[in-house]
């Protein structure tokens, strides 16, 4: 990896949950890709489970619940950091969503969203993650994760030319595959939707309004590859899945937090066509 190559954290809470959905509590911010892929799957697996909604602007406390739309019901914390000092004290990582967390015994079971998906599709019948397909679903998500989804952070947060340039060649290597498997297979894993098309989905939505901007992912725009605007339209247009994504708070999010790449905080009024929108 090059000098200056961003780094992402790794996840501290991997526990397995004991008991079902009733027992668990989902805390999210819809303008986080990784926390709308557990809301996704929630929404369109029909899955039971509370959730609570972080506001989408995050300073140095974190995520934040301060009322109104953005509140938590079930704990009545303030910050998700609360969350953090209960479930380990010693922690000093950075406070991520989403957040899989216990009612009875009070604390985070899982802060992985790779994790809390497969739990949402085991505890609703396995059908995103098929036995006979899940060695193809997770080479899926392996390249697209490091090449694309972690790729645009790659490029957005590189400390140096040769670091952003690595990120930048990756992200659009992904697409160009991305495009090419999509040509003649209507979803990454074939004729079925999977969870490998849930993860994807969130970084598609945020591509052309933030990641190309904000990040300088600025090769080509999701619009100018049909196979995957067709991919995204189709995804997008699937019961329950618009209602997770919140445009508004995605930018606020993207573009008022992160102050090193956008100081003045003015979030941008375009693009006006993001092409998956009716």
């Amino acid at each position: 990896m090059s000098a200056g190559a961003f780094v992402r954290q790794q996840s501290k809470f991997r526990d397995r949950p004991e008991g079902g959905p009733e027992r668990h509590h989902l805390y999210v911010a819809l303008a986080c890709p990784w926390s709308q892929r557990a809301a996704i799957v929630r929404a369109v697996t029909g899955l039971e489970i509370g959730i609570s909604y972080a506001h989408p602007f995050r300073d140095e406390r974190g995520w934040a619940f301060p009322g109104g739309r953005f509140a938590d019901e079930i704990n009545g914390f303030a910050f998700l950091q609360q969350g953090y000092d209960v479930t380990d004290p010693s922690f000093e990582g950075r406070v991520s969503v989403p957040v899989l967390w216990d009612k009875e015994t009070g604390r985070i079971v899982n802060n992985e969203s790779a994790d809390i998906v497969v739990i949402f599709d085991e505890w609703t019948g396995g059908t995103l993650y098929p036995a006979d397909k899940r060695a193809e679903i997770d080479e899926l998500n392996g390249w697209i994760y490091e090449e694309f989804q972690n790729g645009v952070y790659r490029a957005g947060f590189s400390r140096s030319q040769e670091a952003y340039d690595e990120a930048f060649r990756g992200v659009f290597s992904a697409l160009d595959r991305l495009e090419a498997l999509l040509a003649d297979r209507t979803y990454l894993a074939g004729d079925d939707i999977t969870l490998a098309d849930w993860r994807l989905l969130p970084t598609l939505l945020r591509f052309d309004a933030v990641y190309h901007t904000h990040f300088r992912c600025n090769g080509k725009r999701l619009i100018e590859f049909p196979n995957l605007l067709r991919y995204t339209r189709d995804l997008y247009a699937q019961p329950h899945v618009a209602e997770t994504f919140a445009l508004d708070e995605v930018k606020e999010h993207y573009y008022t937090t992160h102050d090193e790449l956008n100081p003045k905080r003015i979030i941008p009024q375009g693009p006006l066509d993001l092409g998956f929108t009716a």
